[in-house]
């Protein structure tokens, strides 16, 4: 397993479709997923510390574990099939461990609230990762920043 940090999330283009960039911490690695409007927003939302009047799913979801007692472990994105990523949360309550199917802009998202760190197996990043070279990364980086700067709700509508 290889941890990754969340680079951001911002509109792919020409076809307008949100995507999440995960790169691997201790390598050169990037991760596209390709991801849905809503959940490009919770993330974008978390990202800018943006609070709601009322908490969206993922920060309900974040506080109902919190009530439960119940931590966040990590994420794990698990497996590509057929161009579908796949992930899980690892959760542990009272010395219980367990976890959960999720899709990984759900899993992100939360990941993103809690302070969680992020996985991919191996066999992912050999998959489907890809490799940005230094003046690109800081030039990809900077588009992200600036689109988490710019972004607003009615953009993922």
């Amino acid at each position: 397993m290889v941890e990754l940090t969340l680079v951001g999330v911002r509109i792919e283009l020409p076809t307008q479709t949100p995507i999440v960039l995960l790169k691997e911490r201790d390598g050169e690695r990037f991760l596209p997923i390709w991801i849905g409007n809503v959940e490009a927003t919770a993330i974008a939302f978390a990202l800018q510390g943006v609070a709601t009047q009322r908490p969206l799913t993922h920060d309900l979801l974040k506080n109902l574990l919190d009530e439960l007692v119940v931590s966040i472990e990590r994420i794990v994105i698990t497996e590509l099939k057929e161009g579908t990523f796949y992930a899980t949360i690892e959760l542990r309550q009272n010395g219980s461990k367990f976890s959960v199917s999720s899709r990984p802009s759900d899993a992100i998202a939360l990941a993103v609230r809690a302070n969680t760190p992020i996985f991919a197996e191996e066999d992912v990043l050999s998959e489907a990762s890809i490799l940005i070279k230094s003046d690109d990364e800081e030039r990809e980086v900077e588009k992200f920043r600036e689109f988490l700067d710019q972004v607003s709700p009615e953009d993922f509508e």
